[in-house]
């Protein structure tokens, strides 16, 4: 018999925070947490690490196949951190390994986000 439990999921903190860009201006909370996104995706490391996971297969990457990024397992692990706290990964842990997911809600918030400009 296993001692394993199932833990329930949590449902992350995202929410649309903003309407198109092309809707109406800002307000400045808006314009603060959209920023904060970008900024973090604003990063080459970053970005190209969050596409590793959002493209993953299954939807969520073990840190093992995503950290061939050209920069240190330290850095990573600092950059992966900056995504997490900009709410645009969650992360579980699994024995010694650390799998990394886009929640569906952090993409649909930013594609809401650019909308306006889709062709």
């Amino acid at each position: 018999m296993s001692n394993a439990k199932v833990l329930p999921l949590l449902e992350p903190d995202v929410v649309a925070c903003c309407p198109p860009l092309t809707e109406r201006p800002l307000t400045a909370e808006e314009a603060v947490r959209t920023a904060a996104m970008f900024k973090a995706l604003g990063d080459p490391v970053r970005l190209r690490l969050f596409s590793a996971v959002a493209s993953h297969p299954g939807g969520e990457a073990c840190v093992c196949d995503i950290s061939d990024v050209g920069v240190s397992q330290p850095t990573v692990s600092h950059h992966l951190k900056k995504l997490k706290e900009a709410g645009l990964l969650s992360s579980e842990r699994r024995g010694t390994w650390v799998y990394y997911r886009v929640e569906p809600p952090v993409l649909a918030a930013m594609g809401h986000i650019l909308g306006g400009y889709a062709a």
